[in-house]
């Protein structure tokens, strides 16, 4: 065997830590932009899926309200393609169903369970009644309540307009009209309000939701 054999042959690999590591980031790093790279120029995964649209205002106050309190922390919005899962919260999710998400707010901790579907499965008084004592709907719920929410305006949230205007920047197409109009659509509205408007549209302006059999939120 060569010099340059023995140098690099995996013994010699194997038992010098510095070179390990550099060999291990640099395969890591090949494999990992194969896989990524291609992801950029599918139409998959970079065009908004049927029936997706961006937020409105509301809702968009309404998930920063759901960012703030930290509700990402037990709740996920990904549907994995395992059966249990979409028998029990509906279709699995998809990368076009997310195009406008910045960031996205898939979660990776189920305290609660998943809220990628769960608009329109309650009715605004249940989501009203459930985040100000979640315990009044479900009696063995651990989830903390939240009743200041209905005494804050929804225009407090944040500058909604310039939000926008930075989402339109990555490319959500937002139009003038709407960012013009979007402290109109606030007014008189709290975040209780907001927060709500943005849980019953999860999953209503995406896919179709079959029947599934699910539990009430934690």
């Amino acid at each position: 065997m060569s010099e340059n054999n023995k140098f690099f042959s995996h013994a010699t690999i194997e038992k010098n830590a510095g070179w390990l590591i550099i060999t291990t980031i640099l395969v890591v790093a090949i494999a990992g932009l194969v896989q990524i790279v291609p992801l950029f120029f599918q139409h998959s995964t970079t065009a908004p899926a049927e029936g997706v649209t961006p937020p409105s205002a509301l809702r968009l106050a309404g998930r920063d309200v759901y960012q703030r309190e930290g509700c990402l922390g037990c709740h996920s919005q990904h549907i994995r393609t395992l059966r249990s899962e979409t028998e029990r919260y509906g279709p699995y999710s998809t990368a076009g169903e997310s195009v406008f998400e910045h960031p996205f707010l898939w979660g990776s901790k189920r305290t609660g369970p998943d809220l990628a579907r769960v608009g329109q499965r309650y009715s605004d008084d249940w989501h009203r009644i459930h985040l100000r004592n979640p315990r009044d709907v479900v009696p063995e719920s651990n989830m903390p309540g939240y009743p200041w929410l209905q005494h804050k305006p929804a225009t407090n949230v944040g500058d909604i307009q310039a939000h926008m205007k930075a989402l339109r920047k990555l490319g959500v197409p937002y139009t003038d009209e709407q960012i013009a109009g979007a402290l109109k659509e606030l007014e008189g509205k709290t975040e209780e309000d907001a927060l709500i408007a943005y849980l019953q549209g999860l999953g209503t302006n995406r896919r179709a939701v079959s029947p599934a059999k699910t539990t009430a939120s934690n």
